[in-house]
């Protein structure tokens, strides 16, 4: 069929589970034609809305035109794109942010009900229904057990030699389950194909769209690099004190220039020996380390590459095809294998308290940016978890090390180290305010030093230091004045507060 074919068997109120994983194995086309014709049917006043669940984040021609066209009810379990997030944060429509190792088996356990299709990009797919898939798994391999229907999208830019890079796993449901047989990065626990039963396929359209991001990555800066160097020495050290393996151990790193930065401290340092990764995305600069031997293995849900590293990265499969693996994202992302082998995770907060606590998804509390993502997943499995940001933004007017975070996704208790421009804090076996003093001294800024400080001294002794009518004080500050810097602890008191 053509794309529009395909969208017009979709009706309103249909839930929809669609492939891949950030940008890559998305499906293309049937989308954003399913977007057309919502854009038809409210124009003729019918009702036309979706439930759309994914892996990850998704392309513009998936979230994008869909939340263009007011065709989206109900998203789940994360986005990227600012027009989505700005229709959540309007409160347009509805949105559940959820650990990304958990969405698959959740959607199996019946906690979302049934699923109408999944549309799903692959490479190809045979009589018998068996299916080399794209440069992303996600959820993939659950949607085609669970959708009542299947449309299939068939992108002829996917090279044949994609053949044998998947390792497609679904563990058994409860009480059921075994083991996942993964002992170290590189071990296959599953199958190069997925399957689904041929007599769910309603349609197949073929495609011709670009694999990979069309725009370019940050690039690494001088405050991203610092970051980078802190957490390279902080590792070392590691090894040095025998706290870590001096075979060193898997990583696991997301998107972004931050992780970038760190990324290519790694491949720089002649201290730390070459290495696995275990993660949920590989970006541009995870190629390179493959191709130079620093990383010997990248087990991973998701090619996020740029089109052009994309390309790259065919043009030499022969000698790196034995060197990388995608899996479900609940393989990926699957807390008993991130414990079993040791990854040390490194994720990005939007910022940290005092205490230790972290926020990555919300900024001032209310405004979703992107979603927990598979950060949870790491961070409360890790050898080491680690989190990285860098100490202000904005022209010095925004703090990350706060009072006390707007909005909680990782506590103390699953968070072990913060690194910013300014240097490491280690938070294992401190007390809450022996961790203050550590985050003050050494990963806050020292414009905002002054002030921290000041509100440690204005809070009651306990085992948190805690001030309820100061705690959020740095963000009332930003909100009424631009500026965290402008704080001013006397305008929180009274004239008759005995204090």
């Amino acid at each position: 069929m053509t794309a529009e074919e395909a969208a017009e068997i979709v009706q309103n109120d249909w839930t929809i589970g669609v492939s891949g994983f950030t940008i890559p194995g998305n499906p293309k086309v049937v989308p954003a034609a399913i977007a057309a014709k919502a854009r038809r049917e409210h124009e003729a006043g019918r009702e036309f809305r979706i439930n759309l669940f994914s892996g990850a984040s998704t392309n513009d021609p998936t979230d994008g035109e869909l939340s263009r066209a007011h065709a989206i009810n109900f998203r789940a379990p994360y986005q990227s794109l600012g027009e989505l997030r700005n229709r959540i944060n309007k409160g347009e429509l509805h949105y559940n942010d959820r650990h990304l190792s958990e969405m698959a088996q959740e959607f199996r356990y019946g906690f979302y009900g049934k699923m109408d299709v999944a549309i799903i990009e692959v490479q190809s797919i045979d009589d018998n229904g068996n299916i080399v898939l794209g440069t992303a798994v996600g959820n993939s391999p659950t949607w085609l057990q669970v959708a009542e229907r299947v449309i299939i999208e068939i992108n002829e830019q996917i090279p044949e030699t994609i053949r044998g890079l998947h390792d497609i796993y679904v563990p058994l449901d409860p009480p059921l389950r075994r083991e996942i047989p993964i002992y170290h990065a590189g071990d296959r626990a599953g199958t190069p194909t997925a399957h689904v039963d041929p007599d769910k396929v309603i349609a197949v359209v073929h495609t011709s769209k670009p694999l990979g991001k069309n725009e370019p990555f940050t690039p690494v800066d001088e405050v991203t690099a610092r970051i980078g160097h802190n957490v390279c020495d902080f590792l070392v050290n590691e090894m040095k004190q025998g706290r870590m393996p001096r075979t060193f151990l898997p990583i696991q790193s997301g998107v972004g220039n931050i992780a970038n930065a760190v990324l290519d401290a790694l491949e720089a340092s002649t201290d730390i020996p070459a290495f696995e990764m275990y993660t949920e995305v590989v970006q541009d600069s995870v190629l390179g380390l493959l191709k130079s031997g620093r990383c010997k293995f990248a087990s991973t849900c998701s090619m996020t590459f740029s089109h052009e590293a994309m390309m790259d990265f065919f043009d030499n499969i022969d000698t790196l095809h034995d060197k990388l693996l995608m899996r479900p994202s609940e393989i990926s992302n699957n807390p008993e294998v991130i414990r079993r082998i040791g990854v040390i995770s490194m994720n990005t907060a939007i910022e940290a308290d005092l205490f230790g606590n972290i926020n990555s998804s919300h900024v001032s509390g209310s405004r979703l940016m992107n979603g927990i993502g598979g950060s949870g997943d790491f961070t409360r499995n890790a050898y080491t978890s680690i989190f990285l940001c860098p100490s202000i933004k904005k022209d010095d007017c925004i703090s990350t090390i706060v009072p006390m975070v707007s909005h909680v996704d990782h506590t103390v208790h699953s968070v072990d180290i913060i690194v910013t421009d300014q240097g490491v804090a280690d938070l294992r076996g401190k007390d809450p305010n022996q961790c203050a003093e550590e985050i003050i001294e050494h990963v806050s800024h020292p414009v905002y030093r002054p002030l921290l400080r000041e509100y440690l001294h204005l809070c009651k002794q306990g085992h948190v230091k805690l001030n309820p009518d100061l705690a959020l004080s740095f963000h009332s500050s930003l909100a009424h004045h631009g500026d965290m810097r402008k704080t001013d602890y006397s305008e929180f008191f009274h004239a008759d507060d005995p204090k």
